[in-house]
């Protein structure tokens, strides 16, 4: 489907922080003609183009650099490969479960090649609170502000889940004057960006003063991070924790 109730989501975060206009530019949906769809902008209503191309969205939104694909894993690698052709895209989020490991790898190959951050397979997304929300993160509205995820705390988080990345906010939030930024990088054998390539991040970044990590059991990125650590290239403190069976 078209997704309307994500982006209605994202733009409700928008407002929320206080942005002074939306961050979601355009929607590419190729099943029907070029029309518009209408969104709340808080009390106000306004209207979003729908595109049947991505090429047509980018040529007509060029400052645009995010890319969020929505689509199934039928469908994914080809829609995010032509999406990584514009040099304009930057970061590339892909919300599918189940995209084939051959396809994953080469996706991540054409993404280091061109310089595009990409998060995913399987992931709901990243936030910035106070800033932007890709995707589904952080839940509904009242999750939004229950976490205070409407300002930018201390602390950064990487987490394999998606679902207990909700959780981490209300954790972070409880604990601590709340979370800086945070991503879900998915549950996949081969993310599209590992722990490490975002803690390197959050090292360099002075508004992070923590860092937290949720892993999952299987792989070995966790142990990359400790050796960054003990190299002393990250030394912010680390929480980190590996749950399941």
């Amino acid at each position: 489907g078209m997704q309307n109730r994500a982006v209605q989501g994202m733009l409700d975060f928008d407002f929320m922080c206080k942005r002074k206009k939306p961050s979601v530019e355009a929607m590419v949906f190729p099943f029907s003609g070029n029309h518009y769809v209408k969104f709340y902008w808080g009390t106000e209503e306004i209207l979003m183009p729908v595109y049947t191309t991505t090429k047509e969205a980018v040529t007509k939104h060029s400052n645009v650099s995010v890319f969020i694909n929505f689509a199934s894993f039928r469908s994914v690698y080809e829609t995010s490969m032509e999406a990584m052709s514009y040099p304009s895209i930057k970061t590339l989020g892909i919300i599918a479960e189940g995209v084939p490991e051959q396809q994953t790898r080469e996706l991540i190959k054409t993404a280091e090649a061109k310089g595009v951050g990409m998060i995913g397979p399987a992931t709901v997304g990243g936030i910035k609170p106070g800033c932007l929300r890709i995707g589904n993160t952080g839940g509904m509205l009242d999750n939004i502000v229950m976490s205070r995820l409407y300002r930018p705390g201390s602390v950064a988080y990487v987490s394999k889940s998606g679902g207990m990345s909700n959780e981490l906010n209300n954790i972070v939030c409880r604990n601590s004057n709340g979370v800086y930024e945070g991503v879900a990088i998915g549950g996949d054998r081969y993310p599209g960006s590992r722990f490490l390539d975002h803690f390197l991040r959050y090292q360099d970044d002075a508004g992070c003063k923590m860092l937290l990590l949720l892993g999952e059991v299987g792989g070995t990125d966790e142990y990359d991070l400790i050796d960054a650590v003990k190299s002393g290239r990250i030394t912010k403190p680390i929480v980190a924790w590996c749950v399941g069976t």
